[in-house]
């Protein structure tokens, strides 16, 4: 019976698709030098951003590195809270401290949560207060319909975004902060003594491109923000909502082929919005070395009244909010299952929440390729109340050598990974 229920939702929630609007299919190609939209689906449909999320508190943190608030080696006290923070993670400890370079390093490069939240804390007292910042800016932005709840990404339901929004903050990264911006292109780095490799894939394949930022969680799906240059010609790209990385990149390499040479060849990026603030200028593309030199003053962002997720929506009567991605039959039956005596399982780390944990399992396993294609994801909650974690495992090997063969990709893609008999 169990089986069937299961079943029986799930074909309603396929049947509900057209009338509720789940996470993804979003796409925009954009001209950064004129802001002309080259393509577009869904542009302005709201969704979850994941960790495309950092790329705001990384223009927070160069903000707030021009002001002199903070410098390239300010260490930052990492927070319980921070640590605490599920992976993707650089593993600080509670009581540690990691530089400004360190942190900036650590979300470009790793994605890694506990830096962002450990960032939102050293500049806006909180993460919560950081978060109400980083709102603040995307609207003197001109990101419309963006609400930011956290630092990093990690699930929450009124994080929200657009396709079109997340084009208007990678405008704005590369021409407020062009010497900062080259960090994006960066491939990996060494983080006391071990080397971290990033994970945008399609960066290390694709010529001309130079970031920008890869995103996932279980209800956003697998997203990517990408800026190609040829010549003159500069586009962004936006891929929200994609079912596997690999089809992710495939969507946004198709796009910019596509669309590449219908650029203008111009030397500025767009002007960024006007704002009650402050006036819009244009960057010389030429000078973009200097002028990130150049001392700018602070503008303090204007604080819309009432400014929330209901007050966003209400702006336009076609908003719908994101809803979770119905989880996958086999997932059910597998997390719900108790794995098998004998045979061999991994662990790659432990959430706060089943959510969590399968979100990490499902990055985990598109990362994991051919070595984690027949094993099966699971999860088990240790301990009580809130002191509840979820371990994050795959189940399933048949041998030693197979579950062996899986951490071993799993790590080469900078995860950690611990091999257990089926009991472990």
């Amino acid at each position: 019976m169990k089986t069937i229920r299961r079943l029986l939702l799930a074909m309603c929630a396929l049947a509900l698709g057209s009338a509720t609007a789940f996470a993804g299919s979003a796409s925009l190609v954009l001209d950064a030098r004129t802001g002309k939209v080259l393509s577009a689906e869904n542009a302005d449909t709201l969704n979850h951003p994941a960790s495309l999320t950092k790329m705001m508190t990384l223009y927070l943190t160069f903000e707030a590195l021009r002001r002199g608030d903070i410098s390239w080696d300010s260490k930052i006290k990492v927070s319980k809270a921070a640590a605490a923070k599920p992976p993707m993670k650089l593993g600080l400890k509670p009581g540690s401290t990691i530089t400004v370079r360190e942190a900036v390093y650590g979300m470009i490069v790793r994605s890694a949560n506990d830096a962002a939240a450990a960032m939102s804390e050293r500049l806006g007292g909180s993460e919560q207060n950081f978060a109400k910042r980083m709102t603040a800016k995307a609207r003197q932005l001109g990101m419309s319909r963006t609400v930011f709840i956290n630092a990093s990404g990690l699930p929450a339901s009124q994080q929200v975004t657009t396709a079109r929004d997340m084009s208007t903050l990678a405008v704005a990264l590369m021409r407020d902060y062009p010497r900062e911006y080259r960090l994006f292109a960066t491939p990996s780095f060494t983080f006391r003594g071990r080397k971290i490799r990033g994970h945008n894939n399609l960066m290390y394949r694709y010529d001309g491109m130079d970031g920008i930022k890869t995103g996932y969680t279980n209800a956003s799906g697998f997203n990517l923000v990408s800026a190609v240059r040829d010549g003159n010609r500069r586009i962004i790209g936006v891929v929200m909502g994609g079912r596997t990385a690999r089809s992710r990149d495939d969507k946004m390499a198709a796009l910019l082929n596509r669309h590449l040479g219908k650029a203008s060849t111009g030397r500025q990026l767009v002007a960024p919005a006007k704002t009650r603030n402050a006036a819009p200028a244009e960057v010389e593309v030429a000078s973009a070395a200097t002028m990130s030199d150049v001392p700018m003053p602070y503008t303090a962002p204007h604080r819309a009244k009432g400014d929330s997720v209901a007050a966003l929506i209400a702006q336009s009567s076609t908003s719908v909010v994101p809803a979770e991605r119905p989880t996958a039959m086999f997932e059910a039956e597998n997390t719900a299952a108790t794995p098998a005596a004998g045979g061999w399982q991994i662990q790659i780390s432990a959430a706060p929440s089943a959510d969590a944990a399968r979100a990490l399992l499902a990055q985990a396993q598109a990362a994991g390729g051919d070595m984690l294609a027949h094993a099966s994801p699971y999860t088990e909650a240790v301990g009580k109340g809130a002191g509840t974690v979820y371990r994050a495992r795959f189940v399933g090997f048949t041998s030693r050598d197979a579950a062996a063969s899986a951490c071993n990709a799993l790590k080469k893609r900078s995860y950690d990974c611990v091999l257990l008999p089926s009991r472990g």
